[in-house]
């Protein structure tokens, strides 16, 4: 079920709870996600940190990039807006990088702020899996056996 600022009498979404919105071709930071969400109504934030692994279909993944279309960061903001009008959001956040990435580095981070845990942890689920089913970022993957795979085209 799907929670709206009406199910709780007296608490309402931020005006404008989409505070940071980015695809970037540079290291992401988690305290600047985290930040972005802050806010004093919040009584519940949750964070998605999405990391390069080193493996894939029980292959060593040697090499990673990504890439974004040029209405990605567009498709980024429709997506965010709508998690924001479906859940009471007091603050989100996403970010994804681009380029090329080494294993363990931070692919994309996602924050939701609510007034209560439970719709904040909502949101943040449905924030991290329409980007990730919606948003074109295209992941292109090599493997120690030489084989490649591009993911998400």
């Amino acid at each position: 079920m799907t929670t709206t600022a009406h199910d709780h009498p007296g608490e309402r979404a931020a005006a404008d709870p989409v505070r940071l919105l980015a695809i970037r071709d540079t290291p992401l930071s988690v305290d600047e996600v985290f930040a972005a969400v802050r806010d004093d109504a919040a009584g519940g934030t949750v964070l998605f940190v999405g990391t390069v692994r080193d493996h894939d279909g029980g292959t060593d993944v040697t090499a990673l990039g990504y890439e974004g279309h040029p209405a990605a960061e567009a498709a980024l903001r429709r997506t965010a807006e709508r998690v924001a009008a479906d859940f009471p959001v007091r603050a989100l956040a996403a970010v994804h990088r681009v380029g090329d990435l080494r294993v363990g580095d931070l692919a994309v981070v996602v924050a939701v702020s609510c007034a209560h845990r439970a719709e904040a942890f909502a949101a943040c689920r449905r924030l991290i899996d329409d980007l990730k089913s919606e948003v074109p970022i295209w992941k292109h993957q090599t493997f120690s056996d030489g084989a490649q795979e591009w993911v998400g085209v």
